[in-house]
Protein backbone atom coordinates (compact mmCIF):
# COMPACT_ATOMS: atom_id res chain seq x y z
CA UNK A 1 0.00 0.00 0.00
CA UNK A 2 1.09 3.75 -0.77
CA UNK A 3 0.32 6.88 1.09
CA UNK A 4 1.00 10.26 -0.38
CA UNK A 5 2.67 12.95 2.08
CA UNK A 6 2.52 16.63 1.63
CA UNK A 7 5.47 18.48 2.44
CA UNK A 8 5.98 21.82 2.92
CA UNK A 9 8.10 23.67 0.77
CA UNK A 10 11.60 23.23 0.24
CA UNK A 11 14.48 25.53 -0.17
CA UNK A 12 17.02 24.44 -3.25
CA UNK A 13 19.88 26.65 -3.96
CA UNK A 14 18.12 29.64 -3.52
CA UNK A 15 14.79 28.85 -5.32
CA UNK A 16 12.15 28.44 -3.24
CA UNK A 17 9.56 25.67 -4.33
CA UNK A 18 6.33 25.09 -3.37
CA UNK A 19 4.27 22.32 -1.46
CA UNK A 20 4.54 18.86 -3.42
CA UNK A 21 4.07 14.91 -2.59
CA UNK A 22 6.03 12.28 -1.88
CA UNK A 23 5.22 9.03 -1.92
CA UNK A 24 6.01 6.74 1.65
CA UNK A 25 5.90 3.03 1.75
CA UNK A 26 3.09 2.69 4.72
CA UNK A 27 3.55 0.22 7.66
CA UNK A 28 1.85 -3.48 7.24
CA UNK A 29 -0.19 -2.76 10.02
CA UNK A 30 -3.27 -0.74 10.21
CA UNK A 31 -4.60 1.80 12.00
CA UNK A 32 -7.22 1.29 14.51
CA UNK A 33 -9.93 3.28 13.65
CA UNK A 34 -11.24 3.55 17.48
CA UNK A 35 -9.08 5.53 20.14
CA UNK A 36 -9.13 4.94 23.64
CA UNK A 37 -9.43 2.36 26.09
CA UNK A 38 -9.53 -1.60 25.08
CA UNK A 39 -12.79 -3.45 24.79
CA UNK A 40 -12.91 -5.44 27.46
CA UNK A 41 -12.40 -2.22 30.02
CA UNK A 42 -15.05 -0.53 28.32
CA UNK A 43 -17.52 -3.90 28.85
CA UNK A 44 -16.45 -3.81 32.53
CA UNK A 45 -16.88 -0.28 32.80
CA UNK A 46 -20.76 -0.94 31.44
CA UNK A 47 -21.15 -3.53 33.61
CA UNK A 48 -20.20 -1.58 36.67
CA UNK A 49 -22.81 1.13 35.09
CA UNK A 50 -25.78 -1.09 34.71
CA UNK A 51 -24.52 -2.77 38.47
CA UNK A 52 -24.61 0.87 39.74
CA UNK A 53 -28.17 1.86 38.43
CA UNK A 54 -29.63 -1.80 39.55
CA UNK A 55 -28.66 -0.62 43.33
CA UNK A 56 -29.99 2.76 42.95
CA UNK A 57 -33.25 1.62 41.60
CA UNK A 58 -33.36 -1.05 44.44
CA UNK A 59 -32.56 1.75 47.27
CA UNK A 60 -35.10 3.74 45.30
CA UNK A 61 -37.41 0.67 45.97
CA UNK A 62 -36.89 0.43 49.43
CA UNK A 63 -37.16 3.76 50.83
CA UNK A 64 -40.37 4.37 48.81
CA UNK A 65 -41.60 0.95 50.67
CA UNK A 66 -40.36 2.34 53.54
CA UNK A 67 -41.90 5.61 53.67
CA UNK A 68 -45.44 4.36 52.71
CA UNK A 69 -45.36 1.73 55.99
CA UNK A 70 -44.02 4.82 57.85
CA UNK A 71 -47.27 6.42 57.15
CA UNK A 72 -50.04 6.54 59.50
CA UNK A 73 -52.82 3.80 59.55
CA UNK A 74 -55.49 6.12 58.21
CA UNK A 75 -53.94 6.37 55.35
CA UNK A 76 -54.45 2.88 54.48
CA UNK A 77 -58.00 3.20 54.66
CA UNK A 78 -58.01 2.13 58.29
CA UNK A 79 -61.16 4.90 59.69
CA UNK A 80 -64.39 4.88 59.61
CA UNK A 81 -66.65 7.55 58.36
CA UNK A 82 -66.59 9.83 62.13
CA UNK A 83 -62.99 9.91 61.37
CA UNK A 84 -62.07 6.84 63.75
CA UNK A 85 -58.96 5.04 63.48
CA UNK A 86 -60.59 1.56 62.76
CA UNK A 87 -59.06 -0.18 66.34
CA UNK A 88 -60.52 2.80 68.28
CA UNK A 89 -64.06 2.82 66.46
CA UNK A 90 -64.40 -1.00 67.06
CA UNK A 91 -64.66 -0.57 70.78
CA UNK A 92 -67.05 2.04 70.99
CA UNK A 93 -70.87 0.88 71.70
CA UNK A 94 -71.93 2.53 68.63
CA UNK A 95 -70.50 1.82 64.81
CA UNK A 96 -72.42 3.06 61.46
CA UNK A 97 -74.48 1.30 60.06
CA UNK A 98 -76.27 -0.11 63.58
CA UNK A 99 -80.01 0.15 64.20
CA UNK A 100 -80.21 2.15 67.92
CA UNK A 101 -83.63 2.62 69.76
CA UNK A 102 -83.49 5.70 71.76
CA UNK A 103 -84.00 5.55 75.53
CA UNK A 104 -85.43 7.80 78.07
CA UNK A 105 -82.91 10.69 79.17
CA UNK A 106 -81.13 10.44 75.47
CA UNK A 107 -80.10 13.43 73.31
CA UNK A 108 -78.20 13.60 69.61
CA UNK A 109 -75.51 14.60 72.15
CA UNK A 110 -75.09 11.47 73.76
CA UNK A 111 -75.70 9.47 70.91
CA UNK A 112 -72.79 11.29 69.17
CA UNK A 113 -70.93 10.55 71.98
CA UNK A 114 -71.28 6.95 71.50
CA UNK A 115 -70.69 7.34 68.19
CA UNK A 116 -67.52 9.82 68.40
CA UNK A 117 -66.24 10.11 71.59
CA UNK A 118 -63.45 12.21 70.26
CA UNK A 119 -65.60 14.57 67.81
CA UNK A 120 -69.07 14.27 68.98
CA UNK A 121 -70.04 17.48 66.48
CA UNK A 122 -69.41 15.30 63.29
CA UNK A 123 -71.91 12.93 64.66
CA UNK A 124 -74.40 15.16 65.39
CA UNK A 125 -74.84 17.01 61.92
CA UNK A 126 -75.24 13.43 60.43
CA UNK A 127 -77.43 12.57 63.17
CA UNK A 128 -79.90 15.40 62.93
CA UNK A 129 -79.11 15.17 58.88
CA UNK A 130 -80.60 11.38 59.37
CA UNK A 131 -83.38 12.24 61.77
CA UNK A 132 -84.28 15.56 60.25
CA UNK A 133 -84.89 16.96 63.31
CA UNK A 134 -82.51 17.51 66.50
CA UNK A 135 -85.18 15.92 68.93
CA UNK A 136 -84.96 12.18 69.69
CA UNK A 137 -88.36 10.13 71.04
CA UNK A 138 -88.20 7.24 73.26
CA UNK A 139 -88.84 4.12 71.50
CA UNK A 140 -87.41 5.73 67.78
CA UNK A 141 -85.20 3.76 65.70
CA UNK A 142 -82.24 5.70 64.69
CA UNK A 143 -79.70 4.16 61.91
CA UNK A 144 -76.48 5.57 62.69
CA UNK A 145 -74.67 7.34 60.07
Amino acid sequence: MVTAEILETIEDEGFNVGPYLRLVAASSAPRPFRQGPPLTQRRAARVRAVQRRRRAVVGLVLISALTVLALPGHTFGATNDAGLSSDFANSTVLAPGMDYVVQSGDTINSIAKNVNPVDPTYAQVLLVRELGSSVVVPGEHVLIP
